[in-house]
């Protein structure tokens, strides 16, 4: 695995205040936080881009989906919901981008900003692996981004959940790996 340093940038779905607060597997939030911090740092330490994307409805909430559907997700709001974690950052010159649906293409500027600075190439990571994760993964694909997967900087709400989009899914889209095996790329 090589990794074009100008080219790659970090995309870390949603290490915020509210879904860190819920079950995960089969790494805890801890554990992902860490594994995402890490990479990040990297990333911040031979100047490539760090996105830090968080959901969140608009203030008004209309465009909160309400789809007729068997298991509707619940979500239980409070003011700091939508805030990344402390260890995530933001840090000096880091990006965020604000999502209203799962995958942080649809309807968000980080297509326009990946492209404006040649990134070619993503590292995704967060939480859930099978929902915001591979929501984003599967449009990126869409858009010709080569992709690699931090496989323990990600977690879902249970194993089976998890472990079906890494082996599964991700496959198919770009190249799945450890935390230190895509720092030891990049450095």
């Amino acid at each position: 695995m090589i990794i074009e340093k100008n080219k790659t940038a970090l995309v870390v779905i949603d290490i915020q205040k509210g879904i860190v607060r819920r079950q995960t597997a089969p790494y805890s939030a801890d554990i992902i936080i860490k594994n995402a911090s890490s990479l990040a740092e990297a990333f911040r330490k031979v100047g490539s881009p760090v996105f830090l994307v968080r959901v969140t409805p608009s203030p008004d909430g209309l465009d909160a989906l309400k789809p007729v559907a068997d298991a509707v997700m619940q979500r239980t709001d409070s003011p700091d919901w939508a805030d990344i974690v402390p260890e995530m950052g933001p840090k000096p010159g880091d990006f965020i981008i604000t999502k209203r649906q799962w995958g942080a293409f649809y309807g968000t500027e980080l297509d326009l900003e990946l492209r404006r600075r040649g990134i070619t190439t993503i590292v995704l990571c967060g939480i859930s692996t099978n929902i915001g994760v591979e929501s984003t993964a599967r449009f990126a694909y869409e858009y010709g981004y080569n992709q690699i997967f931090a496989e323990d900087a990600s977690a879902a709400a249970t194993e089976e959940e998890h472990k079906h989009t890494i082996t599964k899914i991700f496959p198919r889209l770009g190249l799945v790996r450890k935390t230190e095996e895509i720092i030891s790329a990049l450095l």
